[in-house]
């Protein structure tokens, strides 16, 4: 069983004083430990442990996003002044509106 396409991330929590393990195909889940290795360790552990109860039970498994097609594609939903604002501005900068609000997701990653 491969675990290790999964989208896994360790990040402080200041709450428990730890860090914490996720995995976002698993968002219920997560690990806490003292060290960011053991956090990494534990919830690959949990994953893998989650994975054999599923198939044991013949349940789906979660496709890792990893390992998915994404066409490049999405809708997006804002509200209409914010379309407006945005049309002028690509406008502005003589783009298109696509190439200006992926100019802007790209930046924000």
């Amino acid at each position: 069983m491969v675990t290790d396409h999964y989208t896994y991330r360790i990040t402080w929590s200041a709450e428990d004083g730890e860090y914490v393990g996720l995995c976002a195909e698993f968002p219920l889940l997560s690990w806490l430990a003292p060290k960011p290795d053991e956090a990494f360790s534990g919830i690959r552990q949990l994953v893998t442990d989650c994975l054999a109860d599923m198939l044991d039970a013949n349940e789906p498994l979660p496709e890792p996003l990893a390992d998915r097609t994404y066409s490049g594609r999405f809708i997006v939903r804002v509200p209409p002044e914010m379309h407006r604002a945005l049309a002028i501005q690509a406008a502005e900068q003589g783009v298109s509106l696509n190439r200006l609000v992926s100019a802007r997701l790209a930046n924000s990653i």
